[in-house]
């Protein structure tokens, strides 16, 4: 479902008011900007939300990747 939110000033800062569905509990929320579009997050459930999109990797994710050669380092003391 997408709705509009309207968008004012607050001094300098730019502020969204959210439609009452969309609401957050709390004071602070996590917000990051991916291209053009913000995303926000509840704070309190940000590792929430990473342990859950780690269901998206399939469990053959990364079993064939190629591991370059550690390069060899000099010891602290040659």
């Amino acid at each position: 479902m997408i709705a509009v939110a309207r968008l004012f000033w607050s001094g300098k800062d730019q502020a969204v008011r959210l439609p009452i569905h969309y609401r957050f509990e709390g004071d602070e929320i996590y917000i990051k900007k991916q291209g053009k579009s913000l995303l926000l997050m509840p704070k309190n459930e940000a590792f929430e939300l990473f342990y859950y999109s780690l269901r998206n990797f399939t469990t053959d994710f990364m079993d064939e990747r190629i591991q370059l050669p550690l390069p060899i380092r000099q010891g602290v003391f040659d």
